[in-house]
């Protein structure tokens, strides 16, 4: 297990410094530049001296060395919009998208694996419907379904908030936290939940025709505890690598659902900063996210690797 885990963990390091190297190019390659210096009341001498404090005026190779050393030693530079450290910025950030990302897989699991159960023991009319219905959800997209949902919770029926975190004026409370929880997460969560329907659906039903299954039931054993026990346990093996594609895009992914919500995490940050052209922002949140992706992606290959000890053999 040690050598998996460090093959792994050389392997994030290098995918780290590839991500680092590609955002660092688009970014310098693209036209244009920060936004503090577009102001046209700026002379050129005033715009001369802010790039030389910003350390725009050296050659991009000069500023990319720079920069990777800062990065080594944990240091990301200071943000040009916010004037202040970006990691500093990013971390104060980071807890809203881990509460909503976290918040969105455990509705995921909870209700898409069961669901998946369901459709594959019952069969007929209801999975025939279920199918439909989650065909359906993954193709809407996200910004409609959450301009769609505040229409009718936050307008029509005015029994949950709009956005935000919590209602401006009153005191902290779990209730009110809950309640601002609610759309942002069942926005984001519902692409993932229809895919692991699916998944867990196909998977399991794979799983019914093995010798194990029909040895289990030829001993006596109720088929509840067949199906609850014995194949889900040999099915969610496929199921963890679908829960592993979809991190990513949980973590790094909701900005748009973040955006529409009004929901103050790294994905809304990433959004302002790349409209300021604010350069050490951008590559902070790029890091940040990268970084949170790889450890989750470690997550899921022990979880594979427990469940399946053959992955770690190979």
């Amino acid at each position: 297990m040690l050598t998996f885990l460090l093959q792994r963990a050389l392997v994030g390091i290098l995918v780290m410094f590839v991500v680092c190297t590609v955002t660092f190019s688009l970014l310098y390659a693209a036209p244009g530049g920060p936004s503090i210096l577009a102001d046209p009341k700026l002379s050129a001498q005033e715009r001369a001296a802010i790039e030389q404090r910003l350390g725009l005026d050296q050659p991009v190779p000069v500023q990319y060395a720079k920069w990777m050393s800062r990065v080594v030693r944990g240091d990301m530079g200071h943000s040009f919009l916010y004037q202040t450290p970006t990691v500093a910025t990013v971390l104060s950030r980071l807890p809203a998208t881990a509460l909503l990302a976290a918040t969105a897989l455990l509705i995921s699991l909870l209700v898409g694996i069961p669901i998946g159960v369901i459709s594959a023991v019952r069969g007929g009319w209801l999975d025939r419907s279920l199918g439909a219905a989650t065909f359906g959800l993954m193709a809407v997209p996200v910004f409609w379904l959450g301009i769609m949902l505040i229409l009718l919770f936050a307008v029509v029926w005015q029994v949950l908030p709009a956005g935000g975190t919590h209602t401006v004026g009153l005191p902290w409370s779990f209730a009110d936290r809950a309640r601002h929880l609610v759309l942002p997460s069942l926005v984001l969560a519902a692409a993932g939940t229809a895919e692991l329907v699916r998944y867990t659906r196909s998977s399991f039903r794979n799983t019914l025709g093995e010798a194990f299954v029909r040895a289990a039931r030829a001993r006596g054993l109720p088929l509840g505890l067949v199906h609850w026990r014995h194949v889900l346990r040999t099915a969610v093996a496929p199921v963890v690598t679908v829960v592993g594609l979809q991190l990513p895009r949980l973590i790094g992914g909701a900005a748009i659902t973040e955006t529409v919500f009004s929901w103050p995490g790294m994905g809304r940050l990433g959004i302002e900063a790349a409209l300021a052209r604010d350069y050490p922002l951008v590559m902070g949140v790029t890091v940040f996210v990268s970084a949170a992706v790889l450890a989750a992606s470690l997550i899921v290959d022990v979880a594979y690797a427990v469940i399946d000890p053959r992955v770690v053999r190979a």
